[in-house]
């Protein structure tokens, strides 16, 4: 199986110093234990492998003492764990080894972000690097396509999405079988092993709902009365939902005028072929009516994958007013405003809404078409 070279390599190595933590979240099946392998051989030293998943690893680190992890770690001074978030109190235990054993370096994954986050958050403070996985980026294809190739393999990853195994699948029937085990046997695991969540059934018309209204702003209390739920409910599980990496929230700006809409929020799938399977819809491009959706969708999910790689900080919203003017996505960076519409239909030439120009006279403004898109999701150098 050809390996695919990750953006987060580089990241990965600079950030495994003595006595800190790097801590590599993503969803399942999104390559985390792939890209460990093809980090490992580019550092001089022997590891010490756990997986913990694996009762034997949760047994030999049950015990939280300074002379217990350092019988552990024997001569290793590089410690990588796989599934982290499966050993109890992992994060106080990674802290005792960062603070007593010295020139200790470790990694860890997790594919739970709610149980790694409370163990490791506050154990951890300036110990660690925290780095999310994504399935794969248009920024890690780049390198082994040329442009008619993005282009073929566009309308496919509209369709089918990233995940990496999918690369390896050549039917578009084996690709619909993949996604649907996804949905049905990995998409939810952590959640539903997580205390106090029973109703699958409920999550999964959750995310359809989400599915179906991609790009459009979200009524929580709507949303819980359609599925029989209270909205602190409803909270709860899109929180979930987005720690383990399946949606993304993105809330409306607003900084100048009443009539600007900010209370809603807008959900997006980090990969359009579960967004599909969840649908059941994986008819190809031409044959559908929800191509604007797939589209900002995509945009988004990979915006997000390129802001994570490049370390571009900003704080993504969208825009809209009461009156109907509406702007897709807005990023604030280093104190400045960057618009930008999504459009499906090439050589589309919106304008910014009368509103926006008036409020925000020295943001930036751009149409993303099917013709610059790549502008938009690849690094400026590539």
């Amino acid at each position: 199986m050809e390996y695919i070279e990750r953006s987060l390599e580089s990241l990965i190595l600079n950030g495994l110093k003595p006595n800190k933590v790097v801590v590599l979240l993503g969803a399942r099946r999104v390559g985390k234990t792939e890209l460990i392998k093809h980090v490992l051989p580019q550092i001089d030293e022997e590891p010490l492998l756990l997986n913990g998943e694996n009762v034997d690893t949760i047994d030999r680190l049950q015990r939280r003492s300074i002379d217990n992890l350092k019988s552990v770690l024997g001569n290793h001074r590089l410690l990588v764990i796989d599934e982290a978030q499966a050993i109890p109190e992992i994060g106080l235990k990674l802290k005792l080894m960062v603070d007593h054993i010295e020139g200790v370096k470790i990694l860890v994954t997790g594919s739970s972000v709610f149980d790694l986050d409370n163990q490791l958050g506050e154990p951890l403070v300036g110990r660690k690097t925290t780095l999310n996985l994504f399935p794969l980026a248009q920024m890690e294809f780049a390198p082994r396509e040329h442009a008619i190739q993005t282009s073929t393999n566009l309308d496919k990853r509209l369709i089918y999405g990233s995940y990496p195994e999918l690369e390896h699948l050549d039917t578009p029937g084996e690709k619909e079988d993949y996604l649907k085990e996804q949905v049905s046997s990995y998409l939810l695991k952590d959640i539903l092993a997580f205390e106090g969540i029973r109703k699958r059934g409920k999550i999964v018309s959750l995310l359809r709902m989400l599915a179906f209204r991609v790009g459009s702003e979200i009524s929580m209390d709507s949303i819980g009365n359609d599925l029989g739920l209270n909205k602190n409910t409803v909270d709860r599980y899109l929180d979930l939902l987005s720690k383990v990496f399946i949606i993304h929230n993105v809330r409306g700006f607003s900084r100048n005028l009443d009539n600007e809409i900010t209370k809603k929020s807008k959900w997006y799938f980090y990969d359009n072929g579960i967004r599909n399977a969840l649908i059941s819809n994986f008819n190809s491009i031409n044959l559908r009516d929800d191509h604007g959706q797939l589209w900002e969708n995509y945009l988004v999910s990979e915006r997000l994958k390129l802001q994570e790689y490049t370390r571009l900080y900003a704080n993504n919203y969208f825009w809209r007013t009461h009156t109907q003017q509406e702007i897709d996505w807005v990023e604030e960076r280093g104190g400045h405003l960057h618009a930008y519409e999504f459009k499906w239909k090439k050589g589309s030439n919106a304008k910014a809404p009368a509103s926006w120009v008036r409020a925000y006279p020295d943001a930036t403004f751009q149409v993303v078409t099917p013709n610059n898109y790549l502008d938009f999701i690849l690094p400026k150098d590539t």
